[in-house]
């Protein structure tokens, strides 16, 4: 079976894994048809998340990558996915992606939660999507396409660093301060330049007087 055919396949059991049938709330509560309303709302932007990623399964991966015709690197693919799905700009950093949205413990992981992993040494440098039944899909290394794998994998489970749950309001909330920090980061090498100089300054003038 071809690739384009199972990719197929796949996209009907996302639509029915989230589907749920409306409920009648004439005779509810206010507060209970506004969060059902949002729940469905949930399930909408779930289900879109993960019919625009699973369209992406063998894409190439590619360090740095941020479209499938570049291919896409880990963030590339969740900030691509994101930002197609949802209208959410996200950076384009497994690190940065950790630092947005809302934590989610393991056993209350839904559809389109984020997972992160310890892959490189250090925490949050890889993410995947949650998919549902312990499957994420994610670009997983050079040489390799995207793909879903099981979150119950030995090598996975190891490597296992949280999740998170990033929506429009999550994401609005939290960028300002990623923005400071990150602004915070660059400014503090030119800093260090600029307080180097005089010392070499004030060096050049005493051995000036000294000759005199």
């Amino acid at each position: 079976m071809t690739f384009k055919f199972r990719h197929l396949l796949l996209l009907p059991l996302a639509c029915l894994a989230l589907a749920s049938p409306r409920e009648y709330t004439a005779d509810k509560p206010e507060d209970e048809v506004q969060t059902a309303s949002e729940a469905e709302d949930g399930n909408r932007f779930a289900q879109d998340i993960m019919l625009q990623a699973l369209g992406l399964i063998g894409v190439t991966y590619r360090w740095g990558g941020n479209t499938p015709e570049s291919g896409l690197d880990c963030s590339g693919f969740i900030k691509y996915v994101f930002q197609q799905a949802m209208n959410i700009a996200l950076p384009h950093n497994a690190f940065a992606i950790s630092r947005l949205g809302n934590d989610v413990e393991k056993e209350e992981l839904k559809p389109g939660d984020l997972v992160f992993f310890n892959t490189l040494g250090r925490k949050f440098s890889h993410v995947g999507i949650y998919l549902g039944d312990d499957r994420f899909i994610h670009s997983p290394s050079s040489g390799s396409k995207v793909q879903v794998v099981r979150l119950t994998d030995a090598y996975w489970a190891k490597r296992y660093n949280g999740a998170r749950r990033v929506t429009q309001e999550s994401v609005a909330e939290r960028s300002p301060q990623l923005q400071k920090l990150m602004s915070e980061g660059r400014e503090v090498t030119p800093s260090k330049k600029k307080a180097k100089k005089p010392v070499k300054k004030a060096k050049k003038k005493s051995s000036k007087k000294k000759r005199r």
